[in-house]
């Protein structure tokens, strides 16, 4: 086990690393710190090969309440140029995260509110408590959801968006999923475990280059229109996987009707 400032960082014999947000005295909400600190936690992960999953929960009853009171107070004093520094320190945690080649999970164990949102919607797959709470609450404040956006537009889509990001009001886990923030919902934390160590097994049945592959491969066909060069690419990965050392044991283990060497089993 690996404890930061704010984070606690275990991996277990699986390659299963879990990261919990560890500031439940002000709601696992961001400060610099926090942000540099996981960015670097999924940086590292990323690149180490034994990392299969990486799952993301908090600490308490909050899995993030958003920006820090004291980091807020801290911004009203900056420059334009300091607030533009601040905030691209944000999008290129939650770029860092939205971009590992791992798979990524979230437990949504409480309240997710504004970059608690972002974090979530920057996860491949998300499991909520039904009472967990979510809001975009920017424009209360009178600012706006920008640095999360294009995540949180990508998982709930822009009708949604429209909705929440201007009412800022309140919504449970049960709409969450609803609107594609969320994948599964659970009764009690324990439930959203047993769920997320399900999905992990599936995650760690397949090749890890394969996953990282499909990853890049959502990314580039989304929203893209289907194209002689966009089919072209597909092949050409469909290709390379097929003779790929991973994919000829992949292919071999299922013709010889055993577990192929990434097999956690």
């Amino acid at each position: 086990m690996t404890m930061n400032k704010d984070l606690i960082i275990e991996t277990d014999s699986r390659g299963v690393a879990t990261i919990t947000l560890n500031r439940p005295s002000v709601h696992n909400a961001f400060n610099n710190e926090l942000i540099a600190e996981l960015r670097s936690a999924f940086l590292a992960l990323d690149a180490d090969a034994a990392v299969r999953v990486i799952l993301l929960t908090g600490a308490g009853k909050s899995f993030s309440a958003g920006a820090d009171l004291n980091w807020m107070k801290r911004s009203v004093t900056f420059s334009a140029e300091e607030n533009q520094q601040d905030a691209m320190g944000l999008s290129d945690m939650l770029a860092t995260i939205n971009n590992c080649s791992k798979p990524t999970l979230a437990i949504i164990n409480g309240t997710a509110f504004g970059g608690g949102v972002g974090l979530a919607a920057c996860c491949d797959i998300v499991v909520a408590l039904t009472s967990a709470t979510f809001s975009l609450s920017e424009v209360k404040l009178g600012l706006t959801p920008a640095t999360i956006s294009p995540y949180v537009v990508r998982a709930i889509g822009e009708r949604a968006a429209r909705r929440y990001f201007l009412t800022a009001e309140r919504f449970d886990g049960i709409e969450a999923r609803r609107i594609g923030l969320v994948h599964e919902i659970a009764q009690t934390v324990d439930e959203a475990q047993m769920i997320a160590d399900g999905l992990i097994d599936y995650l760690l049945s397949g090749g890890p280059l394969a996953q990282a592959d499909a990853k890049s491969l959502i990314r580039m066909v989304v929203g893209t229109e289907i194209t002689d060069s966009m089919r072209e690419k597909t092949a050409e990965q469909i290709a390379e996987r097929r003779t790929s050392a991973e994919g000829q044991e992949g292919l071999s283990a299922f013709l010889e009707k055993r577990k192929p060497n990434w097999s956690a089993e």
